[in-house]
């Protein structure tokens, strides 16, 4: 049985603390001074790395999920915190530039989100299934941010000197990569070879640091302009959620411990709060009850768990309008992803009557539908139904128009006009990937586009990219070697994309030789 993503997580971020003795925290609401004794051999260029050699490992786990609907959804709650957390001063000019700011999703079914090193914050599809609305997500993304920015990684981490950096960042990538190799083993070795008390007190943040996130994220929350009200109700459902049924789904309440006191203090803080207008173009709680239905769908991809959500009736009148929405685009996804085309294209209709009997039009919500059934038609091979449908949103320039209209141009291609679509999209991909490198499925449809356009060398070098921005740096040399080899084999003409091979292969192999060496350095 695999190992759940938060498992594999919770012991790699453990095993690689076991070494590093706890500092004293200093309850306090800006950063430690620069010499402060918690920071300043695990400072910032130091949290960024080993941040990153996280997150190399953790993109390549097969729960590390980037669905472009949903990510797009927690990027529009997580970008207005970040700008208020700058506009209150808690993002220093040191780590503005040097920490990535990265929000990202992982496959799983536990109500989760967490902090690594380096400005990166995971949220599972389990909390966003759990949350009631927009407020209550945004409330724990609010306090996972302030966990970054006030640095309690740092804090709570001090470099032994008995541990470099290297070594360090090896024992994370060793025990992230026994579990992905399903080695229970392993993984029990690495954790139980430390002390358990370690495993208790090192990442799972202390008190201190609990409040100083929940006071500095209140702050953060309300000036980006969501309701004073999440946090509290979010601690609440948490706290209720556990104490009815928690047989090891939520593992937030074991690293982000709900007192009392803490929900009291949630409580008292939303008298004392001014209500702003919400961020962003969404905040519907039509939009949130499909975040919630495609999270609860792809969480648990097992034949049993989709026929559950397939079955699901939406025309119970004891139902609201948003559960009603909700429910039938569940049961459209799970029969999508069952290639039951029938029952999916009956509970689009619901979705698509659900929306049409409301008061205001809710244009972001039916958007969602629209995708979902360019989605449907495309699974089931109808190109010109899927273009059809996507022409409604044909001045939609978002990520996941984008990657869906690449989509279809591969999937039209031998068609009338297939070959002029795919030009378009290989211009608005390139135009993507130029802006944003690290974009993995970019690069992945940029590199089967010029595949189909008949530009092998173009496809090597963008399968090629697509491994680098995956942290697969072995495999990006081996595409962009074979990039190499049909360019001398005198199997492509395109001199200056060659050109741009070489000199990309020579980069890369001395990003290796670095990391080879600083490996040798940790022995």
């Amino acid at each position: 049985m695999p190992i759940p993503f938060s498992r594999r997580l919770l012991a790699a971020l453990c095993a690689a603390t076991l070494v590093l003795p706890a500092a004293p925290l200093r309850a306090q609401h800006n950063l430690p001074a620069l010499g402060d004794a918690a920071t300043e051999d695990f400072g910032v260029v130091t949290e960024r790395r080993v941040g990153e050699q996280i997150m190399r490992e953790v993109r390549r786990d097969a729960d590390y999920l980037d669905d472009p609907l949903l990510l797009e959804y927690v990027q529009a709650i997580w970008s207005p915190l970040v700008a208020q957390a700058r506009a209150n001063g808690n993002i220093t000019a040191e780590i503005e530039t040097r920490f990535s700011w990265e929000a990202f999703l992982v496959r799983d079914r536990s109500v989760n989100a967490f902090a690594l090193p380096g400005g990166y914050v995971g949220v599972h599809l389990g909390l966003i299934a759990l949350t009631g609305s927009r407020d209550e997500l945004a409330a724990v993304l609010a306090h996972e941010l302030s966990h970054v920015t006030q640095r309690h990684i740092a804090r709570g981490i001090t470099n032994s000197k008995r541990q470099s950096l290297i070594g360090l960042a090896a024992m994370i990538i060793g025990v992230i990569a026994a579990s992905r190799a399903n080695s229970t083993d392993g993984v029990a070795a690495v954790v139980t070879g430390g002390q358990a008390a370690s495993i208790q007190g090192q990442l799972n943040f202390s008190r201190d640091m609990e409040r100083e996130a929940d006071r500095i994220g209140f702050a953060v929350l309300t000036g980006a302009g969501f309701s004073p009200g999440g946090m509290a109700a979010m601690f609440e459902k948490l706290d209720q959620s556990s104490r009815l049924n928690d047989s090891g789904g939520y593992p937030y309440l074991r690293s982000h411990p709900l007192t009392t006191e803490r929900i009291g203090e949630a409580r008292a803080r939303m008298g004392t709060a001014t209500a702003r207008a919400a961020p962003g173009p969404g905040g519907t709680g039509f939009e949130h009850a499909l975040a919630q239905a495609r999270s609860r769908v792809l969480m648990d991809t097992r034949v049993d768990a989709l026929r559950r959500w397939q079955a699901l009736d939406a025309t119970r009148p004891d139902l609201t309008t948003a559960q009603r929405l909700s429910d039938a685009y569940s049961s459209a996804l799970a029969s999508i992803l069952l290639r039951d085309a029938d029952r999916a294209d009956a509970s689009i209709v619901r979705a698509q009557a659900v929306l049409a009997d409301v008061a205001r039009p809710e244009a972001r919500a039916a958007r969602w539908v629209t995708l979902l059934k360019v989605q449907a038609q495309l699974a089931r091979g109808d190109a010109a139904g899927a273009a059809a449908s996507l022409k409604s949103l044909a001045a939609d320039a978002s990520r996941p128009v984008m990657l869906m209209s690449a989509d279809l141009a591969l999937a039209g291609a031998a068609g009338p006009g297939g070959e002029l679509a795919l030009k378009r999209s290989a211009e608005d991909l390139q135009t993507r990937v130029a802006a944003k490198p690290g974009d993995v499925l970019a690069w992945s449809l940029l590199a089967r586009t010029w595949a189909k356009l008949g530009q092998p060398l173009r496809s090597l070098r963008a399968e090629g990219e697509a491994q680098y921005a995956m942290g697969d740096l072995r495999g990006a040399i081996d595409r962009l070697r074979a990039g190499q080899r049909l360019a001398q084999g005198g199997g492509a003409t395109d001199f200056i994309e060659s050109s741009v091979i070489d000199s990309r292969l020579r980069d890369l192999q001395a990003q290796q030789r670095a990391l080879a060496a600083e490996e040798r350095e940790s022995r």
